[in-house]
């Protein structure tokens, strides 16, 4: 896979996709993880002499031009972490010409959301040609690792026009997940939880052969989901409300995963154990994100949206806590596990 540092950048106009879609409340952003996870790849490109940097990114799924789902807030956001970043509502035509014309050598623009027009999702070559146009971009950075799932202008149709090489993010997530895949380290435990069987019976498939130990948790455990394979462990007892409603998996069961997790040089987490939303059912996510981040001599992967905002909200409250990768992308980590070919790696690679 190319990446970041097999280009020559100095003095180039460099397009970035990102991946910004952040959390919202009331146009507040909650959780910041995916804009800081940016930062190390601006900081290298200016390290390398980038004369322009631009970033495309989308959030939400407006149905056209939503002033709600505008990247402006973003752009705060990201001005607070690095300097010399601005913002346009635009993302291609004379005021982003303008915008880009105005920026001094290493400076940042951030444009508008990509999904307020067709052309994104509609993988349109004229539109990413539109945005390529107004910018003078010369590269493409590939890193918003959580969109390379789709077939989307920003992470195909591009490769039309420019050269496209990873960016930190995207060679970070890449590796650690295909040392999974490839070469990991034994014994390999799969720990799976959240609510959507279909969403899980292939990973727990896929991992059959790769991993010593399969623990599931969670609501599908808890809505009875059954296993004749010896390899895998379905929890047993849940703590229950008033009503008998199973939230979380209970201490017997929680003392098996932790056993497990004890024994693992390889961790793969995706979903949560309980109802963790609230603190009376997140005993069990708490337990295993904390025995997981207490160990150093593990390979650790966090993945799934509500998993990693989970993990990320833990590391906030205990900076003792540190793992191999908590996976910025929910979707396209599990189908890079599935061993799916995903359209925005293809583009890179080709």
């Amino acid at each position: 896979m190319k990446t970041i540092n097999e280009t020559d950048i100095k003095n180039k106009v460099v397009l970035v996709r990102v991946d910004y879609n952040v959390p919202m409340d009331g146009g507040k952003i909650t959780e910041n993880l995916r804009i800081r996870a940016s930062i190390p790849t601006l900081e290298l490109l200016r390290e390398k002499g980038a004369k322009k940097i631009i970033l495309i990114s989308h959030l939400g799924r407006p149905e056209g031009r939503d002033e709600k789902l505008s990247l402006k807030p973003v752009a705060e956001e990201l001005k607070k972490l690095i300097s010399g970043a601005y913002f346009v509502n635009e993302v291609s035509g004379e005021k982003v010409e303008s915008a880009v014309k105005a920026l001094k050598d290493g400076e940042i623009l951030l444009l508008e959301n990509l999904r307020f027009f067709d052309g994104e999702e509609g993988n349109s070559d004229e539109f990413i040609k539109n945005i390529i146009d107004a910018t003078g971009a010369e590269i493409f950075i590939q890193d918003g690792f959580a969109v390379l799932h789709r077939a989307h202008a920003s992470t195909d149709a591009v490769k039309n026009f420019l050269p496209v090489y990873a960016g930190l993010l995207v060679e970070k997530e890449v590796k650690n997940l295909e040392k999974i895949l490839k070469n990991p380290a034994g014994p390999v435990l799969l720990i799976i939880g959240g609510a959507k069987v279909e969403d899980k019976e292939p990973l727990i498939e896929k991992f059959l052969d790769k991993a010593d130990q399969i623990a599931v948790g969670g609501k599908i455990a808890a809505d009875g989901y059954k296993a004749s394979n010896k390899k895998i462990y379905v929890a047993e007892d849940f703590d229950e409300n008033a009503k008998g409603d199973k939230l979380d998996i209970g201490p017997v069961s929680t003392t098996k995963f932790a056993g497990f997790i004890t024994d693992a040089k390889t961790i793969i987490w995706n979903g949560l154990l309980g109802y963790a939303e609230d603190p009376a059912y997140a005993t069990a996510s708490t337990i295993v994100a904390e025995m997981m981040g207490e160990k150093p001599d593990a390979e650790t992967i966090i993945c799934g949206g509500d998993t990693t905002g989970f993990v990320e909200n833990l590391m906030k409250e205990h900076e003792n806590l540190n793992y191999s990768l908590v996976s910025t992308g929910g979707g396209a980590a599990l189908e890079f596990l599935l061993g799916k070919e995903l359209p925005g790696i293809k583009a890179i690679r080709s």
